[in-house]
């Protein structure tokens, strides 16, 4: 091989990059005009990337700028999350409590549960609530992607999976932005807050925007508590895997891949841990705290360039009925064990 002949990983890293640059840019603006409104009217950062990014769905849609958004809208955000580990440290996950752990996967089950029978009702597949049901209980579009890779297929897979993820997305969003409004209303105090938010809110991005909407140390502990939702995943989409050939033994449906524990949510817990023991220097774990905040800023603003209102309208009627009654469902589920558990 000629010494002087471009390296193809190195070509293909560069073409990668110019391909996400127009996409990263438009985010970044975003975030950038975000933190401008919030450092001079006082208006929450998260809470005006996700609905400036809203005044730029167009471009999410197709153009150049569609790669950047997409891989900001996921991979950057995941990056943001995973940071948020330099903030947590164990004090914080045992303030929670081990009745907030049991009430989240109390919550979990019974919101599955509830989906399948409402799915029953509505006359349509055990599938679709098992789906609808995982979504909202966990970690929204995630959960259902998840889930849906473990699910027996049939022709209505892949439109059950496209109708879930559309509602959750725009839910979660609706979520986002009444939710703390509703807790304020309710009057719950800051580790209330943090539960019902973390606990309830379909996606882990809103629950960020929510959380970090009322205060730092209220997003910190909602998005903790969204993340105990998330290590639940595994064992639910273990359970669900195992468990859906008893329902589907004689349907001739194909068998799937079993989903994993998602990698920022690892790379949370270790940072978590190493910050924790001490081990971090405290100025790279503030050094650490800023690049997330900006992380997550960037993933907001590309979230709302993602979030189309417009596309519920070619939802069927049954899955928002499904997905709406489960929001309601978890949402009560959750207030309503904190009320008890006091």
């Amino acid at each position: 091989m000629n010494m002087f002949s471009p390296d193809p990983w190195r070509l293909r890293s560069a073409h990668a990059a110019i391909h996400l640059l127009p996409g990263l840019t438009l985010v970044a603006t975003v975030a950038m005009a975000s933190q401008f409104l919030s450092d001079h009217y006082g208006a929450p950062a998260m809470l005006m990337g996700l609905l400036l990014g809203i005044a730029f769905n167009f471009l999410s849609e197709e153009g150049s700028c569609v790669p950047g958004i997409g891989f900001a809208a996921k991979q950057i955000l995941r990056i943001g999350v995973a940071l948020l580990g330099l903030r947590i440290s164990v004090s914080l996950f045992v303030s929670l409590g081990g009745g907030t752990i049991i009430l989240l996967a109390f919550a979990i089950a019974a919101t599955l549960l509830f989906g399948v029978t409402l799915a029953k009702l509505l006359g349509k597949n055990w599938q679709i609530g098992v789906l609808t049901g995982a979504a909202v209980g966990i970690c929204g579009a995630s959960a259902a992607m998840a889930i849906s890779a473990v699910l027996p297929k049939n022709e209505d897979s892949e439109r059950d999976l496209l109708f879930t993820v559309l509602i959750v997305t725009l839910l979660s969003t609706l979520a986002m932005i009444f939710y703390p409004i509703f807790a304020q209303w309710l009057g719950l105090d800051a580790s209330a807050t943090s539960v019902f938010l973390g606990g309830t809110i379909h996606d882990v991005a809103q629950v960020v925007g929510a959380g970090f909407s009322v205060s730092d140390d209220v997003g910190e502990a909602a998005t903790l508590v969204k993340l105990i939702r998330v290590t639940l995943l595994a064992p639910v989409v273990l359970v669900i895997s195992f468990t859906s050939n008893t329902f589907s033994r004689h349907a001739g449906e194909n068998p799937a891949r079993q989903g994993t524990i998602p990698g920022f949510l690892l790379a949370f817990l270790i940072l978590a841990g190493a910050n924790s023991a001490g081990i971090v220097p405290e100025s790279l774990s503030t050094f650490g705290a800023e690049l997330s905040r900006w992380a997550l800023l960037v993933g907001m603003a590309a979230v709302g360039m993602k979030t189309s209102f417009s596309q519920v309208r070619d939802v069927g009627g049954y899955a928002i009925t499904l997905v709406a009654a489960e929001t309601v469902f978890v949402a009560m589920f959750i207030l309503t064990g904190m009320h008890y558990s006091r």
